[in-house]
């Protein structure tokens, strides 16, 4: 069960991968080539970052509405919107350490 799982997890980490890459709009040189593991990982690093952007814009919105230049709304849907995103990061992140506790746990 823990193994079919396992390559349940590698094969939607490799669709995630390809869907990016087929989105992204990239050069055009058929001599630089990257590999899906460094698809993943600027995939991931990306997402990090714009969860980071999203805290960063939640704490100006509310700056912003303690100083009555913000509707109240709009404070609320960035806070709302940065909750999401580290919520989503925390996931991530236990399935992450999850799936690595499990490839420890296989014997050699």
């Amino acid at each position: 069960m823990a193994i079919s799982s396992f390559s349940s997890a590698i094969s939607a980490y490799q669709n995630a991968a390809r869907s990016v890459t087929e989105n992204k709009a990239v050069a055009a040189d058929s001599s630089e080539t990257t590999s899906t593991g460094e698809d993943f990982a600027g995939m991931v690093k990306g997402s990090l970052q714009e969860a980071v952007n999203l805290g960063k814009t939640s704490e100006k919105m509310s700056m912003m509405g303690l100083a009555g230049e913000a509707d109240l709304k709009d404070v609320v849907l960035a806070v709302n919107n940065a909750e999401n995103a580290l919520s989503t990061v925390v996931s991530v992140r236990d399935k992450v350490v999850s799936a690595y506790q499990e490839i420890l746990k296989m014997p050699i």
